[in-house]
């Protein structure tokens, strides 16, 4: 399998994969954010603590991740790492990564958040704001793209390549979070698409060569024997 090719066509990917995210952000931003935000506010449906509970793991796991990391650090001194222990190394890595990416870009899109959480900040239930402020610092203009989202989409897109079999698993846990995230009004329903690209693309740039590498290693190892 030729390296080269497989980042080339991982990039054409991420080019298309840009460009639909970006076209579903802006239909979400004119025709569907505002309707479901003011559909969760009205109906209250943050007063289910189920939804919260669906938030807890992404933070959860990027808080452990690190330790994650330090232990297999040491436990390779004992021998080579087994595919389950890289997908953990890739899965540690997608977090942080997303979770910078987030940031980032949060900081330069500027926008507010669906109710007010941070500070008094303005929000479209408390104050009718709505809109984005390119490149205004402050927690109070960092909706844009959701955390949880990029975290989790990064971690699932991880396994999804390296475990096809698990893939359902991925599929109900993105949409889980999700379901929290919209469901508490955390995040208006394009800041949750814009996370989820971010994280996929993150998790794709890690998992195909890290699974690849490990793969050739261990064929180059049988065909030495």
């Amino acid at each position: 399998m030729n390296n080269e090719l497989d980042f080339a066509q991982l990039l054409r990917n991420s080019l298309v994969a840009t460009l639909c995210g970006a076209t579903l952000i802006l239909l979400s931003y004119f025709l569907v954010d505002r309707q479901v935000a003011f559909f969760v506010h009205r109906h209250q449906l943050s007063d289910f603590g189920i939804l919260k509970c669906l938030t807890y793991p992404p933070p959860i796991l990027q808080a452990w991740a690190p330790v994650a990391l330090a232990g297999l650090m040491v436990r390779r001194v004992f021998g080579p790492f087994h595919r389950w222990e890289c997908a953990m190394i890739a899965a540690c890595l997608g977090i942080i990564v997303a979770d910078q990416f987030r940031q980032t870009l949060g900081f330069a899109f500027g926008r507010y958040w669906p109710e007010t959480w941070i500070d008094d900040n303005p929000s479209l239930i408390g104050d009718g704001a709505y809109g984005f402020h390119p490149f205004h610092g402050g927690a109070a203009y960092r909706s844009f793209p959701s955390g949880h989202a990029a975290r989790t989409l990064a971690v699932a897109t991880i396994v999804w390549i390296g475990y096809p079999r698990w893939r359902w698993a991925c599929v109900l846990s993105s949409l889980a979070v999700a379901a929290g995230l919209i469901g508490m009004n955390y995040h208006f329903v394009g800041d949750v698409i814009a996370g989820g690209f971010v994280g996929g693309i993150v998790g794709a740039y890690i998992a195909i060569p890290a699974f690849n590498c490990m793969d050739g290693t261990r064929r180059a190892a049988k065909t030495s024997k």
